[in-house]
């Protein structure tokens, strides 16, 4: 694995302050760099600082550094964490970089401006170290196109989600010139050292979950205005109920922000000429009224939704009247479905029944998802080899508890090719050849084994299982349980340690599963060396 003791971090903003803060959470020696002022602030002025004062000099790096430790939900894992992470500014600090293994810019999205720090970066920069742009938008090629060709090869974009410690993905995405062992390194270095999902990206706009979470947003938006659906009843349909996070559609664009959410969609459209289905980045007229308004949010306190006090002080959410653009009180409608669907504790059985419905709520759900089903098979290869990637990457980059293919397979695959048939829409053609083929599910187990179905290859491929990491559901298809009851199951994982799974309803601790821990703690005495109490259910216990 790549031996990094010590980085940087380019730009203090809210990103790169996150980053350097869970660079020095996994002990490495961070410096935080961001621009010197050009003119001092009141404050400064009455003390009498001169220009050329460290602590003017490296005011902006300062105040991401100390908004650190004010940030909810916080960035460090321990307070002492902050000691390990040393400010500067490009002007003075960036011969610091000669000792540091990797460098990540984080500036504002602008090809010029990271040009000019990374001309700063090629003069000072450790020789073999690596140099990453966590750009979301910028071609990493085109950032890297101006430089040397050893700058190039050790050169790539590492694509963080914010907040960084908390968000699981980050997309890797070298491009024709970054050496092979270079992203193997980032790769194996933002996993096991940092704790990361990663993914492999191609070098295509937007890179692959944000390409994939704003379509399936942006087709919501639209479809909702066509079906004159509110937000608050389509943030009930879009959230938990199908797996997706508890934030749904409009409560997830007013906690990003509104305006970053046109400001994709208006740099999307016009760089994906090629896409079939590119008109669902077109900005509707509503979202420019609101945007002219200010609406932008939780950054405005008001968007889709506003938080206000009623007459007796408490707290009350009110909804946007998308006709009138004035706010009114939030009203949940009652959805028959919905309320029977909660009863479905199986997540890919209730997505089946409640797209395969015969109400407002299935049309609804069968119009978005079925849409960006077909979107999604449409970008292999262009923006990810394989449906694994695509579903990763919407899954630790946007919530979903089941991915893009896994919804296709929890619906069914043929029946719903057949519906899309029916109404006329484009069924891709790497679906239609993957039915041909006889090939039923995206996805299939076979003795504990998970395959994945390669749309390109036209053949199921083995799912590799990251060095380290356990995925308890294959190893007992593999190995079985020792014993098992409504509660709880011990399973042997190998080398001598056996794991106590929890699996009743929400992981609650009862009866059965204080018998299944008795039992573990004596036949874990007599037959092994340790025990791990845990499972990979949505809670670890309710």
């Amino acid at each position: 694995m790549l031996q990094i003791r010590k980085a940087a971090v380019l730009g203090a903003g809210t990103m790169g302050a996150g980053i350097a803060a869970h660079l020095a959470n996994a002990g490495i020696q961070t410096i935080l760099l961001d621009i010197a002022p050009k003119e001092l602030m009141p404050e400064e002025e009455k003390k009498s600082l001169p220009l050329d004062s460290p602590v003017v000099r490296n005011r902006i790096a300062n105040s991401g550094y100390n908004g650190l430790t004010k940030s909810r939900p916080a960035a460090y894992m321990v307070a002492d964490n902050a000691s390990l992470i040393t400010v500067g500014n490009f002007e003075d600090d960036m011969a610091r970089l000669k000792d540091c293994d990797l460098v990540i810019e984080a500036v504002v999205e602008n090809l010029e401006i990271k040009h000019k720090i990374f001309s700063e970066v090629e003069k000072h920069r450790k020789p073999n170290s690596v140099i990453a742009s966590n750009t979301s938008g910028i071609p990493i090629k085109s950032i890297a196109e101006p430089f040397s060709d050893d700058f190039k090869a050790s050169f790539l974009g590492i694509h963080f989600f914010n907040p960084p410690r908390y968000m699981k993905l980050v997309e890797v995405i070298p491009t024709e010139w970054t050496k092979p062992e270079i992203a193997c390194s980032i790769f194996g270095f933002l996993d096991q050292r940092l704790g990361k999902g990663v993914v492999s990206a191609k070098d295509r706009p937007n890179f692959i979950a944000n390409r994939i979470g704003t379509f399936g947003m942006m087709a919501t938006v639209h479809e909702m205005l066509n079906m004159n659906f509110t937000p608050t009843e389509v943030d009930q349909m879009t959230g938990k109920a199908i797996g997706h996070a508890s934030s749904a559609t409009f409560r997830t664009s007013d906690l990003v922000g509104l305006d970053v959410l046109a400001h994709v969609n208006k740099n999307l459209y016009p760089a994906v000429p090629e896409d079939e289905d590119r008109e669902v980045f077109q900005v509707p007229e509503v979202i420019e009224k609101m945007l002219e308004k200010k609406f932008l949010g939780d950054k405005t306190k008001a968007g889709f939704y506003k938080k206000t006090k009623n007459a007796e002080g408490k707290t009350e959410i009110l909804e946007l009247d998308l006709q009138t653009f004035e706010y009114k009180p939030q009203a949940k409608r009652k959805f028959p479905s919905l309320d029977a669907a909660k009863n479905i504790e199986d997540l890919p059985t209730r997505v089946k029944t409640l797209v395969w419905g015969k109400d407002d709520v299935a049309e609804f759900l069968w119009k978005t998802v079925s849409r960006t089903l077909r979107y999604s098979a449409n970008r292999i290869p262009e923006i990810a080899d394989t449906i694994v990637e695509i579903d990763n990457a919407i899954k630790w980059g946007f919530g979903w508890t089941i991915g893009v293919f896994e919804t296709w397979d929890a619906i069914g695959v043929r029946e719903s090719v057949e519906r899309m048939k029916t109404e006329n829409q484009s069924v891709p053609a790497n679906v239609e050849k993957m039915l041909e083929s006889g090939a039923e599910n995206f996805y299939k187990n076979e003795n504990g084994q998970q395959f994945y179905f390669d749309l390109v290859a036209g053949e199921y491929n083995p799912i590799v299982e990251q060095e380290g990491f356990i995925i308890l559901k294959s190893v007992k298809e593999r190995t079985g349980v020792i014993k098992k009851n409504s509660g709880a199951s011990l399973i042997d994982l190998g080398d001598g340690v056996a794991c106590l799974e929890f699996h009743s309803k929400m992981n609650s601790i009862g009866s059965d599963t204080v018998q299944m821990m008795n039992f573990a703690v004596d036949e874990v005495a007599k037959n092994f060396k340790g025990l791990v109490i845990g499972n990979q259910g949505g809670n670890f216990s309710a």
